[in-house]
């Protein structure tokens, strides 16, 4: 499993660089998460690496001659090529480049690193298809409670099948994107109305990207899925849930979710992560053996939710029931083929405790708890105006922080 293997050179947490990277940055050396950026001189979305407030000009490295590629068109548009090409020998090369005391740059510098502050972040792949998951017991344990008091919360699939839906791909935006209030039908004591959603929530999800594509056919052994991911991002899986509750049966999930979904725009690979691997938690009862992973590892991710600047949920993605490598096994164990920038997102990550959840749907529990924001606000759904901000990171005792950056939208009003 080499997407999981223990770290290298360019893990070491006494790297340091040349270029200044504040200690609370998500961006050390040992860092170095790809994305899609442009600036206010060339339109056309380039591919570059972060380093603390800074960004690496890709094809500006590879016009330089320091670091060449096939050519210079696979950096731009968007990270597919790059990543079907293979990114850890150039995430290592960049570690060179870029460590205390290496001068190869030279005066190529000038033109290769660029502050992030003048550069517009954009889509990382050109998204083909978007799977979302279900894969957290304690989120899918609270639903049953909500909804099902009467029956026992989780139906009797859930713990032998990693449960999911497809997404639609068109809808999934970048960091920084207005999210607009999706209208659709809604049930009343009248019957259906339609109109704006009043019960918008978020999805606090994390989502990883495939790096390459497999054959019509062929299935994916569960220890060999990890050599398929690109890198990991962080994921608001936007929820209607007014027009949710109303369409979802008796087929699940639709147009209460398909009018957006939010990624973080820095892909941070796995080798970066490579560190912070841990066994996942026990399963009862054993999944079936195309799913039984030897060792079965999830990964060591702390998250936090903000609206409007105040913390509503900490929480961890390590506590996942369903890991990363079992949803991708599972995905390609009917024969269907897989692709270069895929992205498949994890279900709301839920931990146990109220300030765990990862959904206003728990948080308020169905609307019935409003929670306090400060300043005599509460909500128990989002409002227009609203701005949610995930964040997320992983770090070791006393080691360097590997962040994903922010994951931030705002509400604005329903379209006529």
């Amino acid at each position: 499993m080499n997407g999981i293997a223990g770290g290298d050179a360019t893990n070491d947490p006494a790297l340091r660089s040349w270029l200044t990277v504040p200690e609370t940055s998500d961006f050390p050396i040992q860092n170095l998460p790809f994305g899609m950026f442009t600036s206010h001189d060339d339109p056309v979305p380039r591919a570059g690496v972060a380093i603390g407030d800074h960004i690496v000009d890709l094809v500006a490295v590879h016009e330089s001659g320091v670091m060449r590629f096939p050519s210079a068109d696979m950096l731009r548009g968007s990270l597919n090529e790059l990543f079907e090409f293979g990114v850890g020998p150039v995430r290592k090369r960049l570690s060179e480049l870029l460590t205390a005391g290496n001068k190869e740059l030279g005066r190529a510098a000038n033109r290769a690193i660029t502050s992030m502050a003048g550069a517009r972040m954009h889509m990382p792949f050109s998204v083909g298809d978007y799977v979302d998951f279900y894969s957290s017991e304690q989120h899918a344990t609270n639903l049953g409670r909500m909804f099902r008091p009467d029956d026992p919360p989780l139906l009797p699939n859930w713990k032998h099948i990693p449960i999911g839906y497809h997404g639609r791909a068109s809808t999934i935006v970048p960091s920084g994107t207005e999210v607009r209030r999706p209208s659709g039908q809604r049930w009343g004591p009248d019957g259906p109305t339609f109109g704006p959603s009043a019960r918008l929530d978020i999805e606090l999800e994390v989502g990883f990207f495939t790096s390459r594509s497999t054959e019509l056919g062929t299935s994916l052994p569960v220890d060999a899925a990890h050599d398929l991911m690109a890198g990991v991002v962080l994921v608001n899986d936007w929820s209607a849930r007014d027009i949710q509750a109303w369409e979802y049966q008796p087929l699940g999930p639709f147009l209460g979710k398909s009018f957006a979904t939010s990624v973080s725009p820095w892909v941070v690979t796995m080798e970066a992560l490579a560190p912070f691997w841990v066994d996942a938690p026990a399963q009862d009862p054993p999944p079936l053996p195309y799913l039984a992973a030897e060792p079965n590892r999830a990964l060591d991710l702390h998250l936090e939710v903000e609206i409007n600047g105040v913390v509503i949920c900490r929480t961890d993605f390590k506590e996942m029931y369903w890991t990363m490598g079992q949803q991708l096994a599972h995905v390609a164990s009917n024969g269907t083929a897989l692709r270069s920038g895929d992205l498949y997102a994890s279900g709301t990550v839920s931990g146990s405790g109220p300030g765990r959840f990862g959904s206003l749907l728990e948080l308020s529990w169905n609307g019935s708890q409003p929670i306090d924001l400060g300043n005599g606000e509460t909500r128990t759904f989002l409002e227009d105006g609203d701005t949610v901000t995930i964040r997320g990171w992983c770090q070791l005792d006393h080691g360097p922080r590997i962040g994903f950056g922010e994951c931030t939208s705002t509400i604005v009003p329903a379209g006529e």
